[in-house]
């Protein structure tokens, strides 16, 4: 009875609340952990040239995220219901903004997102499989405006079979869905720490550890004649690099707020989404630092700095000739699972924008498996139609030379637009603070006013 009770069909709106709180935090942890931890500290070693600015990078990325989550919970608490920020937005502020949060996660944030971790998933199947590349088309190149190209290859063809059957898998109710979720987000917390643990006891060379830790701020590599040249700029220079640095660590912790677009459906929602923000954030973020601890410890930075694929790399002198497969096997399983958090959470932002007429009016309609059917259909299909826009490259005398895949344009997009609505929304706290005071808040911002302030300066200072 109890059970049936906790699971029971919220009539006012026909969703079923089946997520508890560990489900609440696998959503939060595996909507998080994609492929970035596993890719981008090779880029930002580049930009910021020091072993101690990357991990700087890592701890004020982790800082802005906690600080985030913290905040949120209050709003999470406040209005348990199914959208989430798009609700949180519209309330503070007005429709207007939560129509324009609404539309800006359905074009770029949350299908962005989707499309961008689906190549990924596609690019270390193509280490597995060697049929699967983005240079292997079936449909070559077709130059449509500036800088942008179609086409489709069966890396790119790949990514959209994913969307489409973690699209399907989703429509077929949350006992499914959340099946997944629970599944490949235990599995690769598992693949992460075992990166961790080896790269610590297995990996770890003495000599690599003096020459990183012994001079960890020392400039490495191809910033050294830039930071020479910076006189008395050189500590804003420094300060830029580590700004533009943070899109790639922001992206690898971003989507840690698609919880509180389930919020409908949460057991206990005004307790168990605050618990699960600080739960699954504290665990991703404390896990991230470890690896580039790891990572640290196992190669020399200038190793790092021209890494595509630091974690292969590190997992290679860990398993010396098969480093390259175990870690392609756990960046799978690790961008599957965050698909599907992602699938999952983002048409219920959807129906909530739908319920008010601000959306396609079939996206508000739940199907008979209590799910919004719609929404995430029209979320696939244009997720899908992301993957399929490559970037053109151009000599000096403007012709075409090659193509790049979207990955790196789409992380722009996605944390810009993110950061926008992040300090909106947090920004909201203080507004309903003051225009709603009498409203219960079974959970108020940790530190506030400020734990709230510090994250609004910070995120508006890298942007």
């Amino acid at each position: 009875m109890a059970k049936a009770a906790a699971n029971a069909q919220d009539k006012s709106t026909g969703f079923i609340r089946g997520l508890g709180l560990l489900d609440s935090t696998m959503i939060v942890a595996g909507s998080m952990i994609g492929s970035g931890i596993f890719i981008v500290s090779g880029g930002i070693s580049k930009q910021v040239g020091a072993p101690g600015w990357l991990l700087v990078v890592w701890i004020v990325t982790g800082l802005l995220t906690v600080m985030a989550a913290l905040s949120y919970g209050e709003l999470a608490a406040m209005m348990p219901k199914a959208g989430g920020q798009y609700v949180y937005l519209r309330e503070a502020f007005s429709p207007l903004w939560g129509f324009l949060y609404g539309w800006t996660l359905f074009l770029v944030i949350q299908t962005g997102t989707v499309a961008a971790v689906a190549v990924g998933f596609a690019r270390y199947l193509g280490v597995l499989v060697p049929a699967v590349g983005e240079e292997r088309y079936l449909i070559s190149p077709k130059h449509v405006i500036g800088s942008y190209a179609i086409s489709l290859s069966t890396a790119q063809l790949v990514g959209i079979l994913l969307i489409v059957l973690l699209t399907f898998m989703n429509t077929r109710g949350l006992r499914l869905g959340k099946l997944v979720q629970n599944v490949f987000t235990t599995a690769k917390l598992g693949a992460l720490l075992g990166l961790i643990v080896l790269g610590l006891l297995i990996g770890w060379h003495a000599d690599v550890v003096h020459a990183n830790f012994g001079n960890l701020w020392g400039v490495r590599g191809s910033l050294e004649d830039f930071r020479g040249g910076l006189t008395a700029a050189t500590t804003f220079g420094l300060f830029v690099g580590i700004c533009v640095a943070q899109t790639g660590s922001l992206f690898s912790a971003d989507a840690w707020n698609n919880i509180t677009f389930t919020a409908g459906e949460v057991k206990e929602p005004k307790r168990n989404i605050p618990l699960s923000l600080a739960f699954g954030t504290g665990i991703v973020i404390t896990l991230y630092i470890l690896a580039n601890v790891a990572y640290l410890v196992t190669l020399p930075f200038e190793k790092i700095q021209g890494a595509s694929r630091v974690a292969s790399d590190t997992a290679n002198v860990i398993f010396p000739g098969n480093g390259a497969v175990i870690m392609a096997v756990a960046i799978m399983i690790s961008t599957f699972g965050c698909n599907n958090g992602l699938i999952l959470a983002g048409a219920r932002a959807y129906y909530a924008m739908a319920r008010d007429g601000l959306f396609f009016k079939k996206s508000g309609v739940l199907n008979h498996k209590h799910v919004p059917g719609w929404g995430l259909v029209i979320q696939g299909i244009w997720a899908a139609l992301l993957v399929l826009p490559r970037t053109v490259k151009y000599d000096a005398a403007g012709n075409i030379t090659g193509y790049g895949n979207l990955y790196g344009n789409l992380l722009d997009y996605v944390i810009s637009a993110a950061l926008i609505f992040y300090i909106l929304t947090i920004a909201g706290i203080f507004r309903l603070r003051r225009t709603r005071p009498n409203v219960e808040r079974p959970y108020k911002a940790f530190g506030y006013p400020l734990v709230p302030i510090l994250y609004i300066i910070g995120a508006a200072v890298i942007l």
